[in-house]
């Protein structure tokens, strides 16, 4: 392997087209002895005989470092294992000191800076060596070792052993093992208590009374078919997720500890804390342990070797969408390669990307990248989850609900999802129904596929039948929206809104509750019919009474905490949803290609969206005022509720589409006055400065996006998507109070169901 040529790379590890010798260290940690596996150089290798390292190899140029990590381990130790045994903790830059190549050569002329690759993998017990079988060109020999005594080793420079920098970045492998090998349960056990404290716990149910007969045995059915769907979204997330839910579950009666990491896995359905910007709050220690009884030689008496499934520190920003070592550059050259029918699926909300011999095990094959349909790779669940759709579209007494559900069922194995998204539009029913995969939200690299989500609930006829003028007057709102006319859309039409009251979701809905949504998501039915809008009125309700009430007697100024209200919070969030039906959507590019702004934006498109949803929204309840459309009252009440829910939303966390947009709109009034913080640590709003400051900012969003102008977005995401000192007070003075920062729902009318 020492010939290979292999790619050269900047100091962030991205390539630049040159090649020269990068590295893969993949360090073997045993947990029940807290030992490290190292190996013996042999005597007659030119470069750092007889001395001890740990086990290495080489990238050969355009490959993939994981894939290179398990053919590592094959040729020099005969250990094969699956990917998910590879836990990437960094790519380091090693300065000279390098246990595969010279880090001086040709006469002093080039110096070895190389890039590794660092990777861990956790078994529970030592491999017994005769299992081994060792590649004598590489290894002499095989030892276990202390983790802290060869850390003790390095630190003194041990000519027996291979340097490395035990202080650098290279080195943080050694505090990592302590840090959760050294924990301190009790420590752990309250850090949980107090993230799981920031969500509100509270009940959502609704009467059936209302429901037919045959609909109230459909519901039976399609509450199976969204717990299906949940099985899906937690595949989506990240590939280990299903076996990490299964292991923490059953392990959740083993210990106080145990039971919280359960019920705060359960919340953000993934090791990853949605408000905490996606830092981990779980590690590979807590991982699930899976048996691999055929990795090495077989030996008399020995089961075999178990390893702790890995995850990574950081929450991968391409989900399970795309093969894990993939970066971007790589995705756009492929991209560039395809004809442009072929760019349409590989693009589209519902296929995944996958390499070629990327089967678990260890492959040949390195031949690229290739796309699959949903209705393939979630087949054994969208097979159950449509014959229960079809179950339920048979019993269901309501002809647009029946009509819904066939389609739909028919949807999850075609994988064509325009019929059953026009069927959802036109959905007239008590019992409300949405299922399938639409918002983006998880795929953070591109912002381009779909994750699966199901909501239930039961209409409010009443308060659907009040909010009826909002989806009338969409065509009005877009001809006036802050914006040049030439990037105006002459085909919005009238969108529906439905308010329920929901009794069950599940899904993609991990983290902080949304309170409405504005689907599909297709820029064609946009295009063509527009959008609809739910509104999940008890979600808001209880969001109201249990978070942006005790936020508004904290943070606003006293003499207008009493704008906070619920009918300003409940108009704005319905605004917000009628701006996603409006503004641009299909776009028009400077070289005169027809796109779309998810399209051009790709991972920064979600939070534009939602900036613009929200600034728009209130630019909005200012226009339908002005016509006289809603009260005057609300002049002040949805400026100053609207501030108080900006401390709602940041506190979602900057990693998260909604938090980042508020986060941008909340700096922006405040650098334009429209937002005063006061000597006493409270805000109140400028009603002289806020229309202005609203309207301006719609402009530039709306701007932005008619454009396609990615540059753009990221630099006014850059400027004003942060922590600012004013924000910083808020958030601490609401941590301090403990004031909860969303809810957590249980839903007993749907449990009740799946007994």
């Amino acid at each position: 392997m020492g010939g290979d040529q292999i790619d050269v790379l900047n100091k962030t590890g991205e390539k630049n087209g040159v090649s020269k010798p990068r590295g893969v260290h993949v360090w073997i940690f045993v947990e029940s002895t807290q030992e490290l596996l190292l190996r013996r150089r042999p005597e007659k290798k030119d470069l750092r005989p007889a001395q001890w390292d740990i086990s290495s190899c080489h990238i050969p140029a355009g490959g993939s470092s994981l894939m290179s990590a398990q053919q590592g381990l094959q040729e020099e130790l005969g250990i094969e294992l699956p990917k998910d045994a590879f836990e990437k903790i960094s790519a380091s830059l090693q300065q000279g000191c390098s246990s595969i190549t010279h880090s001086v050569t040709n006469d002093g002329k080039y110096v070895n800076n190389e890039f590794n690759d660092v990777y861990l993998v956790t078994i529970l017990d030592p491999i017994p060596l005769e299992a081994f079988a060792l590649q004598d060109e590489e290894v002499s020999a095989i030892k276990y070792i202390s983790y802290e005594e060869y850390r003790s080793l390095l630190a003194k420079e041990d000519p027996s052993y291979v340097p490395h920098d035990v202080n650098g970045d290279y080195g943080q492998i050694f505090g990592i093992i302590k840090r959760r090998y050294q924990v301190n349960t009790e420590e752990r056990s309250l850090s949980l208590q107090k993230q799981l404290q920031r969500y509100a716990p509270v009940t959502l149910e609704a009467q059936l009374t209302e429901l037919s007969e045959a609909d109230q045995k459909a519901l039976r059915l399609i509450v199976k078919a969204a717990k299906i769907v949940d099985d899906i979204f937690y595949e989506q997330v990240w590939c280990n997720n299903p076996a990490l839910r299964d292991w923490l579950k059953e392990s959740a009666n083993a210990s106080e500890l145990d039971k919280l990491k359960w019920a705060y896995f359960l919340i953000n359905k993934c090791p990853w804390s949605s408000l905490d910007e996606n830092e981990a709050f779980l590690t590979t220690a807590d991982s699930a342990v899976k048996l691999c009884p055929d990795a090495t030689k077989s030996i008399a008496g020995w089961k075999g070797l178990e390893y702790r499934a890995a995850f990574p520190l950081i929450k991968p920003p391409g989900a399970n969408f795309y093969p894990p070592d993939m970066d971007k550059a790589e995705f756009t050259s492929w991209l560039n390669s395809l004809e442009e029918e072929q760019k349409h699926d590989v693009t589209g909300f519902f296929s995944v990307i996958r390499r070629q011999g990327e089967a678990n095990r260890l492959s040949d094959s390195n031949s690229g990248l290739y796309s699959t349909p949903y209705s393939e790779i979630y087949r054994p669940f969208l097979v159950k989850a449509s014959e229960l759709l079809h179950k339920a579209g048979d019993l269901s007494s309501s002809p647009s609900l029946k009509k819904l559900l066939h389609s739909k069922a028919d949807a999850f194995l075609s994988n064509d999802y325009y019929e059953s998204d026009i069927a959802w539009m036109d959905l007239d029913s008590k019992l409300d129904i949405t299922i399938g995969p639409y918002e983006t939200y998880q795929d953070e690299l591109f912002g381009y596929k779909a994750t699966f989500e199901a909501f239930i609930g039961i209409r409010d006829d009443k308060a659907t039948s009040d909010l009826k003028l909002f989806g009338d007057n969409l065509k009005l709102l877009e001809e006036n929206l802050p914006l040049d006319n030439m990037y105006k859309s002459k085909e919005v039409t009238a969108a529906p809104i439905r308010v329920i009251q929901l009794i069950y979701n599940a899904g993609d809905v991990r983290g902080p509750q949304i309170v409405a949504y504005n689907l599909p998501n297709d820029e064609r039915i946009v295009k063509a019919r527009g959008t609809s809008m739910v509104m999940l009125k008890n979600v808001q309700e209880a969001k109201f009474k249990h978070i942006l009430k005790p936020i508004a007697e904290i943070c606003i100024s006293e003499e207008q905490r009493k704008f906070v209200d619920f009918d300003s919070y409940f108009t704005h969030t319905i605004c917000h949803e009628c701006c996603h039906g409006i503004g641009p959507h299909t776009i028009t590019l400077p070289d005169g290609r027809t796109s779309t702004v998810r399209q051009e934006l790709q991972e920064l498109h979600s939070a534009m969206e939602e900036a613009k949803a929200d600034i728009a929204g209130l630019w909005a309840l200012k226009f339908l005022i002005t016509k006289g459309l809603l009260s005057e009252a609300m002049k002040e009440t949805m400026y100053v509720s609207f501030l108080a829910g900006c401390f709602r939303s940041v506190r979602f966390g900057l990693t998260e589409a909604h938090g980042k947009g508020q986060a941008l709109q909340f700096n922006w009034l405040y650098e334009k006055g429209a937002f005063v913080f006061h000597d006493d640590n409270t805000f109140s709003v400028d009603f002289a400065k806020v229309e202005d400051g609203v309207e301006s900012l719609s402009h530039e969003i709306l701007t932005i996006q008619a454009r396609g102008d990615k540059n753009a977005a990221s630099s006014l995401l850059d400027k004003y998507c942060t922590i600012t000192k004013p924000l910083k007070t808020a958030l601490d003075k609401l941590e301090s109070i403990k004031v909860p920062t969303d809810i957590a729902p249980t839903f007993p009318i749907a449990d009740s169901m799946m007994e």
